[in-house]
């Protein structure tokens, strides 16, 4: 089954199936109602220290990526969670940040269609 991404401030939508907010941060101005998550997954959120590295900067994507997938690999239960739940249906990761191309739940995505098999 697919991923897709969606931003925290977009609408929830019927095809969306399992959503997953993948911030360490609750997203400012959501109401929970709102949201409609299924699931809350902070610890799959890149580290702080990493985070702050990146700072959204594309010329560090690259890097980050490696970075990111590095920490994914020592989370293997949360990264198991999300892998199970592609299996079963569509699953959505839910992100705040206003950049959409160099944002941890691309990343995320990437890192998940890499290891579906698994």
């Amino acid at each position: 089954m697919g991923i897709q991404l969606k931003r925290a401030y977009d609408p929830p939508a019927d095809d969306d199936g399992f959503r997953v907010l993948v911030d360490r941060v609750w997203p400012r101005g959501v109401r929970k109602e709102t949201l409609k998550l299924d699931q809350w997954l902070r610890e799959i959120s890149p580290s702080t220290a990493l985070r702050k590295w990146f700072g959204h900067d594309p010329d560090k994507w690259e890097e980050f990526k490696k970075r990111y997938s590095r920490e994914l690999d020592g989370r293997p239960q949360e990264v198991a969670v999300l892998l199970d739940r592609m299996r079963e249906g569509p699953l959505t990761i839910v992100f705040a940040s206003k950049e959409q191309r160099f944002n941890n739940a691309v990343a995320l995505k990437e890192y998940l269609e890499r290891h579906r098999g698994r």
